[in-house]
């Protein structure tokens, strides 16, 4: 489970996760990969919905098998009382629930944190969703392109004048499981003290917003509004993708140490005493000028000149790379980020290491995500016979499907 004879910082945590698509699973594999037992609840037959997401490696999800790596898949028909007494079972043992079903969909069933927390005072349950599990929005359904626009992450993302523009990524879904994962340990270390569990609630609008730092700063002092700048920084300049010969580097000349080191390492000292580029302030008010000045020398570079001019000056810079250039950076693999987790029908499937680097208690690398059901024995079989006589069948998982958030 770990290259190190360390144990990993979570060994001796159960998880019992009842998640589908992101939020939920994003965030226990970040406590699978601390060490933590995540035992993966899934509807009999079908399962978390990522499953069904190509492309596919032998029949098997690809991204599902990156996503629930190091967790155990136990399939449980949660609307059957034979079900609901192997998720009690579980749950006995267990220090930690993460869900992220529709907000009431687990009271419905009879678990909910008010069902629970008597029967179980220190059990950590942590629930994320849409829009919190109170509010006028509680109830509607929620995902990460909606977080993202009520959020105003879209109204600042694109170009001027352009429509609104989804990140790249599901930022909404992925920070508000990395603050299910800071809470979940925060939780954690207050029970050392009070021997109580507490439900966690972080939904993925509030998280979106929590973002919004510069943005805030800038209305909440002048009550200006924040407005979509392509790559460019809401703040400083230059301090954005700039166009090269062959490609786009990103410049990161925000300080005025930091401006003089570029300019000198670029040729470009009449820059220094500019009178529209003294001052930070009179950069940002100056930027298009600027930039366009910026182009005009980039113009006769390559991407890698650029960088390694800046690099050898001190100044930030990087290229904008592809994801085959990313997969291949010979920093990451410096740094033995990548890894391959063994899968049982689709062989090796290389993982995305995690950015969590402990000196002692390293993170665990250990399988690939579990084929449906493929722990349902052995988990349940260590439950008692009650909870241990087969998995049931037949739910058809109708809040499940309702879906993340």
């Amino acid at each position: 489970m770990s290259s190190s004879s360390n144990r990993p910082p979570l060994e001796g945590v159960t998880v019992v996760e009842i998640g589908v698509f992101m939020a939920g699973p994003f965030a226990t594999l970040q406590l699978a990969d601390l060490g933590a037992r995540v035992i993966k609840v899934e509807t009999p037959g079908s399962g978390d919905q990522t499953r069904t997401v190509g492309p596919f490696i032998e029949g098997e999800s690809s991204a599902f098998m990156r996503l629930n790596r190091n967790k155990e898949s136990v399939e449980i028909d949660l609307k059957s009382a034979e079900g609901a007494a192997r998720l009690r079972a579980l749950l006995a043992q267990a220090d930690v629930l993460v869900e992220n079903l529709r907000p009431g969909a687990l009271a419905r069933m009879g678990f909910g944190y008010d069902d629970l927390k008597d029967e179980f005072p220190g059990l950590v349950y942590a629930s994320a969703s849409g829009w919190g599990q109170d509010g006028p929005l509680a109830a509607n359904a929620g995902l990460d392109i909606m977080a993202q626009a009520r959020s105003g992450l879209m109204s600042i993302t694109g170009f001027p004048d352009g429509e609104p523009v989804k990140l790249g990524v599901p930022v909404a879904d992925l920070s508000c499981a990395l603050y299910v994962t800071i809470a979940v340990l925060a939780a954690l270390r207050e029970r050392d003290r009070s021997g109580l569990g507490q439900a966690i609630d972080v939904s993925l609008f509030e998280s979106a917003v929590s973002l919004a730092v510069w943005e805030a700063g800038s209305y909440y002092a002048t009550g200006q509004v924040a407005k979509p700048q392509g790559s460019a920084h809401q703040a400083s300049a230059p301090y954005q993708a700039v166009a090269t010969s062959d490609g786009y580097v990103t410049i990161g000349a925000n300080t005025q140490r930091n401006w003089a080191r570029f300019c000198v390492a670029l040729g470009l000292d009449e820059l220094v005493e500019d009178e529209r580029f003294l001052t930070p302030t009179q950069r940002m008010e100056n930027r298009g000028a600027l930039i366009a000045r910026i182009e005009d020398d980039f113009r006769g570079r390559t991407v890698a000149e650029v960088v390694a001019l800046l690099d050898e000056a001190g100044v930030p810079a990087a290229p904008i790379n592809t994801f085959p250039q990313v997969f291949a950076d010979e920093h990451l693999h410096a740094r033995d980020f990548f890894w391959s987790a063994p899968h049982p029908t689709a062989g090796a499937v290389e993982q995305l290491g995690s950015p969590m680097r402990l000196s002692r208690t390293p993170v665990v690398r250990g399988a690939a995500g579990p084929v449906l059901g493929a722990d349902t024995d052995a988990v349940l079989g260590g439950l008692g016979a009650s909870a241990a006589a087969g998995a049931g069948a037949g739910s058809t998982g109708a809040d499940r499907a309702e879906g993340d958030q």
